[in-house]
C-alpha cells in the first residue's frame, strides 16, 4: 500500500519523539518533511540524519520546500499562538491539519471516544496529554452513570516538559477543562497540571474525579477497565494505578463545587469516583517516564493513520 507522506511542524519533544514514531511505527504513514525554527535543534538535527527533509524557517519554509505537494496531512506540535497562523496558510493550501497544540480550533478527538468522528474535518485537535489520558475515563463512566463534574489532575516530570508545554500551561487548562465536557460528558470540568521536579523524574500520573449519579459501581468499574484497555491498544504503558475507588455522598454532607455555579446543583450529592493512573512512555525519544509525551504522539498518529485510511479508501472507490 503506498503510504501517506505526512509534515511535522515543530523540533521540540513531541514533535520529534512523533516523527521517530511515524518511521518506526506507521505502516500507512511517511515523513515527508520536518519542520522548525531553530537549525541547531536536536529534532532537526535527528531528522537530517535519518533522511527526512528539514527546513529551519517554519511553515513558511515548508510550503516553500518541493516536497510539500506531496504532503497530504501536516501535524502542528508548535504552540496555541502559532498553530493560528500555520493552521490558515495550510488550509488554503487543502492540506489536513492534526494540532497538537492546545489552540483548538478543529474538533477535539479523543481515540478511543470520539475518534471516528472527525475523520472528515480540516483540522483536528488532539486536546492536551492530560486530556487524552483522563477524559476516556471520564467517558467511561458517564456511559454508566451520568457525570455532573469532572476534575483531573495530570502530574508530569519536568523534564518531560519543552519550552511549547510550558507557553501553553494557561490553555492547557482552559482546553482540557472544556474538552471533559465537549468528548468527556460532564456538566463541568476543571484541569490541573503539575510539573514536577523531582530527580530521579517521575512517570507521568493522573487522577480523576467524577462526582455522578449513584449507579451501578460493577458496571462502573467494568467500563473503566474496558477503556483502560482500549487505550492500552495504542498506549502499552497506559495503566490503572490502584483499584477503582468509591464514595457515596450523602444529603446530610453534600459536597459544594463552586465549579458548578449556573448549573442548579452546587450542592451535590450522588457517587464519587476515583481513578488513578499511570503512563509509562514507549522511549522512543525521551525516557520512560515521559509518558505525557508518548501518549500525545501516539494518539496524533492513531488519528493520522485513521485520516490517511479513509483517504485511501475514498480514492479507490
Amino acid at each position: 500500500m503506498t503510504k501517506t507522506k505526512v509534515a511535522i511542524i515543530g523540533s521540540g519533544n513531541i514533535g520529534t519523539d512523533l516523527m521517530i514514531k511515524i518511521m518506526r511505527l506507521s505502516q500507512t504513514l511517511e515523513m515527508g518533511a520536518f519542520v522548525g525554527i531553530d537549525p541547531q535543534s536536536d529534532g532537526l538535527k535527528r531528522a537530517a540524519r535519518l533522511g527526512v527533509p528539514i527546513t529551519a524557517e517554519g511553515v513558511d519554509g515548508l510550503v516553500a520546500m518541493p516536497e510539500f505537494a506531496d504532503i497530504r496531512i501536516v501535524f502542528d506540535a508548535t504552540s496555541a499562538k502559532a498553530h493560528e497562523y500555520n493552521d490558515a496558510l495550510l488550509r488554503r493550501h487543502g492540506k489536513r491539519v492534526i494540532d497538537l497544540t492546545p489552540a483548538a480550533i478543529g474538533p477535539y478527538t479523543i481515540p478511543p471516544v470520539n475518534g471516528d468522528a472527525n475523520l472528515d474535518a480540516d483540522n483536528v485537535n488532539m486536546v492536551t496529554c492530560g486530556g487524552q489520558a483522563t477524559i476516556p475515563i471520564v467517558a467511561a463512566v458517564n456511559r454508566v452513570a451520568k457525570v455532573h463534574y469532572g476534575e483531573i489532575v495530570a502530574s508530569i516530570s519536568s523534564k518531560s516538559a519543552g519550552p511549547g508545554t510550558r507557553a501553553n500551561i494557561d490553555e492547557f487548562t482552559e482546553t482540557t477543562s472544556q474538552a471533559i465536557v465537549d468528548v468527556g460528558g460532564a456538566t463541568r470540568g476543571k484541569a490541573i497540571i503539575i510539573l514536577n521536579p523531582a530527580e530521579p523524574p517521575l512517570i507521568m500520573r493522573d487522577t480523576v474525579y467524577c462526582l455522578c449519579d449513584d449507579g451501578d459501581r460493577e458496571a462502573i468499574r467494568r467500563s473503566i477497565e474496558a477503556m483502560v484497555a482500549e487505550v492500552q491498544g495504542y498506549v502499552p504503558g497506559y495503566r490503572l494505578k490502584q483499584a477503582v475507588q468509591f464514595e457515596a455522598i450523602g444529603d446530610n454532607q453534600p459536597l459544594r463545587i463552586p465549579e458548578m455555579a449556573g448549573t442548579g446543583r452546587t450542592e451535590f450529592t450522588g457517587l464519587k469516583v476515583t481513578v488513578f493512573l499511570e503512563v509509562e512512555g514507549a522511549a522512543h525519544y525521551l525516557p520512560a517516564y515521559a509518558g505525557n509525551l508518548d501518549i500525545m504522539t501516539s494518539a496524533a498518529l492513531r488519528t493520522a493513520e485513521k485520516i490517511a485510511l479513509r483517504e485511501t479508501e475514498r480514492a479507490a472507490a
